[in-house]
């Protein structure tokens, strides 16, 4: 099976941890390159948090173990990149339109 070498998640989190702590945690784990972290939006108890990760090999259980450690949990699985290297998108005429 090929490795998975982004991948971009939803995520449901309480106040705490912080943001740093969150990306420290996860770019901690074996096979992650990188991560970021952006606040989407914030709640009275919660924030949503925009989660992209890349590496080498990232594991996928890996994430969600801390993730849930932290409290967070996935709301969805919005992006995934594996194979031997990313492909970014590419606009075409229908990404134009208004």
């Amino acid at each position: 099976m090929t490795e998975i070498k982004r991948i971009v998640l939803d995520v449901l989190k309480p106040h705490k941890p912080s943001l740093i702590e969150l990306s420290q945690r996860l770019s901690a784990l074996k096979g992650v390159e990188g991560v970021n972290c952006s606040l989407d939006e914030v709640d009275q108890e919660t924030e949503t948090v925009k989660v992209t990760i890349e590496g080498s090999a990232i594991g996928y259980e890996s994430v969600e173990t801390v993730l849930r450690e932290l409290g967070a949990v996935i709301h969805s699985v919005d992006e995934v990149a594996a194979g031997k290297r990313l492909i970014e998108d590419v606009r075409t005429l229908q990404d134009h339109r208004d």
